[in-house]
């Protein structure tokens, strides 16, 4: 399986102590970008009901999305499996999980470790964590300086909880023992691995579409995210309106929301409740890459405008400062 996800780049790869790549053509000034990351504990519920073949797919996502908002495109990808004692089929089940998601971001399963920790973890369970390196012109890092009052949020959707929220939803599902055995569906929304938007993105980008900011929706949700791609220094302080009518959670959002009690806003500071991926956009471009989107086969819409701080907040939205608080106005 790793064996499909090899680069040309690659000189040597899995089996030794390192592996070894030369930079990839076409690159000016080429800059590299690293990011890495976990699953978290939506590993204990995947554990739980013996579910391992699409949690690797989580583990690289988590870390492609992010090298991707700077423009960068995923190259390299290494894991790291722990466990107490190695269940070979278990850990193959998890690492073509894992190529099998390298194939989809476009980037070489260059190399990995496994270890084994005897008394460290319980019988079958096992840890993740994954590092990815990518690679963009100098020239073409996104950067956010260009976002001003007035640029559009298109949303791209996710295709689940993704890896975040998953200690609350596990507390909501301890307080309704059985409820997954009743609805076997739910289960599998929760467990729906994270959407990977390296290709789509990459396309924009090769295609010449403005994108002038991007965030992936993580831990933190759309008031801790969306305003890590604003620039600093801006000389008008900018906010973001979230235009809470532009679209309605999907399942299991809803259901998450009314057995666990949560509250609209903090459901969105723990959830992405459905926004995956958000692009910034200059007005004047907006249909262009709208039209590139649905050209590609990706839904979008627009979730809202970078608007200027000062101003007051906006009925119907949700207004988020540069430092990311958020309010339902």
């Amino acid at each position: 399986n790793a064996a499909r996800t090899r680069r040309p780049e690659m000189l040597a790869g899995l089996g030794g102590f390192a592996a070894l790549t030369r930079l990839p053509r076409g690159y000016e000034h080429p800059v590299l970008v690293t990011g890495t990351d976990g699953v978290g504990t939506k590993l204990r519920l995947a554990m739980d009901h013996d579910r391992h073949d699409r949690i690797g797919q989580d583990l690289v996502a988590m870390c492609v999305n992010d090298v991707l908002v700077t423009g960068a495109e995923p190259f390299l990808f290494l894991d790291y499996f722990a466990t107490g004692k190695l269940q070979v089929e278990q850990a193959a089940t998890v690492i073509k999980g894992i190529a099998a998601a390298c194939e989809l971001a476009g980037c070489t399963l260059a190399g990995g470790e496994t270890a084994e920790m005897p008394g460290f973890y319980s019988d079958g369970d096992y840890d993740l964590a994954g590092f990815c390196v990518g690679i963009v012109d100098e020239a073409k890092v996104i950067t956010g300086n260009a976002i001003a009052p007035g640029h559009q949020l298109l949303a791209l959707p996710s295709s689940g909880p993704h890896s975040n929220g998953f200690s609350l939803i596990r507390r909501i599902l301890a307080a309704e023992p059985g409820c997954l055995d009743t609805a076997p569906e739910r289960l599998a929304q929760l467990l729906e691995p994270t959407a990977i938007y390296v290709k789509t993105i990459l396309g924009l980008l090769k295609g010449g579409q403005p994108i002038d900011g991007m965030a992936h929706i993580t831990g933190g949700g759309l008031p801790e995210n969306l305003p890590r791609m604003l620039p600093e220094g801006s000389p008008v302080p900018l906010a973001l309106a979230v235009d809470l009518a532009s679209w309605s959670w999907p399942e299991p959002f809803p259901w998450l929301a009314e057995r666990g009690g949560v509250a609209p806003l903090e459901m969105m500071k723990t959830f992405n409740c459905g926004v995956g991926f958000v692009l910034a956009v200059g007005a004047e471009a907006t249909k262009g890459v709208e039209a590139a989107l649905a050209a590609a086969g990706q839904p979008c819409w627009r979730l809202g405008t970078v608007v200027d701080g000062r101003q007051a907040a906006m009925p119907g939205t949700l207004h988020i400062t540069a430092k990311g608080e958020g309010t339902l106005a």
